[in-house]
């Protein structure tokens, strides 16, 4: 249990009645109270090394980079949602051929 030794401030929370009632007997049953409860639990969650929120790519960083260059190279036609054998084909074509496209 830590123990808040600076200027304490009163703090309102608004929460359901039975959380409350349980959190109340909790404190109880282990010699608390529930702003000890409460202030325990800050201090936990402050101490808690801050974890970086991920990016829409970031996985793209994680793969091997032979791996990284596929990525997007077969995307279907626009507007249809599934990959096609003929997207592929075509993606084949443009890369092995370049401008010389064969029907």
């Amino acid at each position: 249990m830590t123990t808040v030794t600076s200027q304490q401030t009163k703090l309102t929370l608004r929460l359901d009645q039975s959380l409350i009632e349980g959190a109340k007997r909790y404190a109880a049953e282990h010699g608390s109270s529930v702003s000890q409860l409460v202030a325990d639990y800050f201090v936990a969650f402050a101490a808690r090394p801050e974890k970086r929120v991920p990016k829409r790519d970031d996985w793209l960083q994680e793969l091997d980079p032979m791996t990284r260059k596929l990525v997007g190279a077969a995307v279907p036609k626009a507007g249809d949602g599934a990959l096609q054998e003929d997207d592929y084909k075509a993606h084949l074509r443009r890369k092995h051929l370049g401008a010389q496209q064969l029907p």
